[in-house]
């Protein structure tokens, strides 16, 4: 398999093409940006760090039967991943209370949600990625119902593996957005697991553990992410 033009630049990810027409190569740099691209820093190690936590997540649900994009690191910051049909929506769960749903609602940062809320967002960065509901979504036809669906259900099923992961870990998992795309006319998902897309906190301490470190200049990120990995198993030294 050899890795041809860049399709895709995204804010911390580069997508490329491969002469396979199922797979892509997905390229983790050491960009780091928050509030749209409003701030943008190179954190050493990153692309590294991300590229073999997500591996080690995808792998963790895929033994627990959910199907993912992920096929096999390729090397310290690339991935092979197969190549989806993408849905412009973000499925965002919050078990605890943070970030844009305290501002909305006038809700103090830090209180358990239960049962946990689901969102959904229009993926799109010059709009401020949008909340949307469901009858936005068939009605401009970013997905048919029954993919809605499987997107809801296969969300709250990362939420249950990854809670119970994280927790062994002594941490708590906060909230998280995912993607999703079709295969083959599979409902599959198809984005990273890392602390750039998800909140994480010390379960005793409530220390934040994910890129609202960056966001809230309190630093120490990468240090953060890979007490994560480390607390979960993931091994970024061969």
């Amino acid at each position: 398999m050899n890795k041809l033009d860049e399709l895709f630049r995204g804010k911390a990810k580069s997508v490329y093409a491969t002469d396979d027409a199922d797979k892509l190569i997905l390229f983790f740099r050491d960009d780091t940006s928050a509030f749209d691209g409003k701030k943008i820093e190179q954190l050493s190690r990153k692309g590294m760090v991300n590229n073999k936590f997500n591996a080690f997540i995808m792998q963790k649900l895929e033994e627990a039967g959910i199907n993912t994009h992920f096929d096999s690191l390729l090397s310290e910051q690339e991935s092979v991943v197969k190549h989806l049909e993408m849905f412009p929506i973000e499925c965002v769960v919050r078990n605890i209370t943070a970030g844009s749903i305290c501002r909305r609602l006038g809700i103090e940062e830090g209180k358990d949600i239960n049962p946990p809320t689901f969102e959904f967002f229009l993926k799109d960065d010059s709009l401020g990625d949008p909340m949307i509901n469901e009858f936005h979504i068939q009605s401009f036809g970013w997905a048919e119902a029954e993919h809605v669906e499987k997107m809801k259900q296969l969300t709250f099923a990362v939420n249950d593996v990854l809670k119970a992961l994280f927790l062994e870990g002594g941490m708590l998992l906060v909230d998280y957005k995912l993607e999703f795309g079709l295969f083959k006319g599979e409902v599959v998902l198809g984005d990273e697991f890392t602390p750039d897309g998800c909140r994480l906190w010390d379960k005793e301490t409530r220390k934040k553990l994910d890129k609202d470190r960056f966001r809230q200049g309190l630093g120490g990120v990468i240090e953060a992410y890979e007490e994560v990995g480390h607390r979960i198993g993931v091994k970024f030294e061969d």
